[in-house]
Order: structure tokens, then sequence, then C-alpha cells
């Protein structure tokens, strides 16, 4: 099978194993659209590159390798992300599909030149962690909006959710990372919020929408 076909199901498979280190071939075949004995054919593929562990009826494990070599699939789509964006002047709401294809390219020494030439960014543009060339990164602690009390300002870190959807309705709504959001209230019904920032000075959220925004508590 085509390299970046399993490429595709290691970087699914590994974002799979952020939720849990167990993973289910349903699990992989809702999350790839595809059907299970396909999974199957494409698992025995993954498991003979050392990349995973499985056992008929038994879950789906990623091995070390599995983890590492995702994590550079991970690096390579990230770093393509803000290249597009930072140097390249693309919206955050376009990059996802050009970052796709070029993941599969297969030049370290690119994608390090292209690491340095952004300064060594430790975040894609929608604040997601970009690993390091050993596929090292630190997972940030931040909160959802929607647990922040009223009365406390934080700043817009990075999203749960980068669909093109949702990344134009905060275009429309003018949130982007780095923004000082303050929580003025908390509708107690349907947990919808009134926030401001900027020159918005009431602004009306869904908790949909509050659930999807990682922010970072002002000290």
């Amino acid at each position: 099978m085509p390299t970046q076909t399993k490429e595709n199901y290691l970087k699914a498979l590994y974002y799979l194993h952020q939720r849990s280190a167990e993973i289910s071939i349903t699990d992989l075949g809702k999350q790839m659209d595809v059907s299970k004995p396909t999974v199957n054919a494409m698992i025995k593929k993954l498991q003979e590159q050392g990349w995973v562990t499985y056992l008929k009826y038994k879950p789906i494990r990623l091995t070390k390798q599995g983890l590492t070599q995702a994590a550079f699939i991970i690096r390579k789509h990230r770093l393509s992300e803000m290249f597009l964006k930072q140097v390249m002047g693309f919206g955050w709401e376009e990059v996802h599909d050009m970052a796709e294809e070029m993941e599969h390219l297969k030049s370290d020494s690119f994608f390090n030149r292209m690491d340095e030439i952004l300064g060594f960014p430790t975040v894609d543009p929608h604040g997601s962690p970009i690993p390091d060339k050993d596929g090292n990164f630190v997972k940030p602690e931040y909160k959802l909006l929607s647990q922040i009390e009223p009365g406390n300002t934080v700043v817009l870190k990075a999203l749960r959710e980068s669909s093109t959807d949702f990344l134009m309705y905060l275009n429309k709504k003018e949130i982007n990372l780095g923004l000082e959001i303050t929580v003025l209230h908390l509708e107690p019904f349907d947990k919808t919020m009134s926030v401001s920032y900027g020159e918005h000075t009431d602004v009306v959220l869904s908790q949909a929408v509050c659930n999807k925004l990682l922010v970072l508590e002002q000290a």
C-alpha cells in the first residue's frame, strides 16, 4: 500500500492514542471512514513496520517506534501550516489541506530548514504543539473558556477544533490566538457566555464554541 496511506493511518492512531492507549478496530475504522476488513488489512501492514502490536479481538497498541514516527508526521504537518501562514500569508482556515500534502515529503533537512526559518516555533497556527526533530513536545495545560468564571480575563492560546467552518466563524467574530478575553456573564440556563475583547464590548458565545477555545488565565 502507498506510504501516504500508511502514514495517514498512523496519524489517526496517534490522535486516538491521545484518548486511550488501547484502540479498537471499530474506532480506527470510524476515524478513517473505512470498513473493518480494510482496517484489518492495514493494521497487518503497520505491524510489519513495527509501528503497532495487534492480536485478533484485542486492542491495537502503538509501539514506541510507531509513536515516534507519528510524531514526525505531525511535526511536518504543523510546521507546514505555520510556514504557509507566517511566510506565505495564507489564513489559518486555508492551511490544513495543503499541509496534508506537504507532510508526506521525505526530506528531513527540508523541514529542519523550515523550522529554522520560522524561528523554531513550538505551536502551529491553531495553537497545537509542534514536536521537535526528536519527536518530543510539551503539551501545555490550558483551560476551556467554558470553565472560566465571570470577571476573569484570559488569553486565547489554542483551539480544540480547527475545522474550516469553525475557523471561518472565529474570523467573523475577529477571534484569534493571543486575544485577551474577559468573561462578563454566564447564562445558567444554556451556559452561553457574554464576553468582551478588543473593540467588542458584549459578544455572546455558545457553550459549544466556549468548549473549543483553550485559554490561559491571566496572573
